[in-house]
């Protein structure tokens, strides 16, 4: 039987890479989903590309009358089963060089967008639902030029900690995965060439046990998880992702 059948899924940054692939598996285990995302172009190609069950709002995080106005549509379907919190920024900047406008920027996508997505989502879920926040490996390592992505997610494993707390009269569970290198294009598009992509690629392979980037598809089958009633005693965990960088 489907994992999610008849259930109602939201998810964010989801017109393409992790977001996609998420949207994919869950559609596929039963679910309607909505996806979000900023650029009507690419929310469109993904409709298409997912076929059915599937809905697509412009949805910028960041902006609190966007989140209303995606509730709002999702409302007209029904009560939601699981949020799948993946938009994000990515930009990076050595801590000399970093501007107020760049951390305002990561935070506001990253933190506080993520943090108006589930608290705007809260009258809107069913209890027992699923709350899944993307945070990152690099949040526990000290890469250079991440100061401001790493931070803004670490803010994600905190929010999950809380969240367990304040929300389990309503048995919603909240938990994060954090992914390593995912070969998505939003990795590719962090270096201005692709020979500096390639470089990435191969020294972030030599610092991965498994010795890879990961696919996509291998994040959605760890949100399938958290999300389906397989996970059903698995709550404020902090779930790695990473090939085993984290763990060495």
């Amino acid at each position: 039987m489907p994992q999610l059948k008849n259930k109602i899924a939201v998810v964010t940054g989801g017109s393409s890479g992790i977001g996609l692939a998420t949207a994919k598996r869950f559609v596929a285990e039963g679910a309607y989903v909505f996806i979000a995302g900023r650029r009507q172009a690419e929310l469109d190609k993904a409709v298409t590309e997912i076929g059915s069950n599937v809905t697509g709002v412009k949805t910028d995080i960041a902006k609190l009358e966007d989140l209303d106005r995606l509730y709002e549509t999702v409302a007209k379907k029904g009560k939601i089963d699981v949020i799948f919190a993946g938009a994000a920024f990515v930009e990076k900047a050595l801590t000399p060089e970093a501007t107020p406008e760049h951390f305002d920027k990561t935070f506001n996508n990253n933190a506080r967008g993520t943090y108006f997505t589930v608290q705007k989502a809260l009258p809107h879920l069913n209890d027992g639902a699923s709350i899944i926040l993307v945070a990152s490996a690099g949040k526990d390592k000290g890469f250079p030029d991440r100061s401001t992505y790493s931070a803004s997610k670490a803010a994600l494993r905190s929010f999950a900690r809380t969240w367990t707390n304040e929300l389990k009269g309503r048995k919603i569970r909240t938990n994060v995965l954090s992914p390593g290198a995912v070969d998505t294009p939003m990795f590719d598009e962090q270096f201005p060439s692709k020979e500096g992509a390639a470089e990435a690629r191969t020294q972030i392979t030599a610092m991965t046990p498994l010795a890879r980037l990961a696919r996509p598809e291998e994040i959605a089958s760890a949100a399938l998880f958290l999300a389906s009633d397989q996970s059903s005693y698995v709550a404020g965990i902090d779930l790695p992702i990473d090939g085993g960088l984290t763990a060495v």
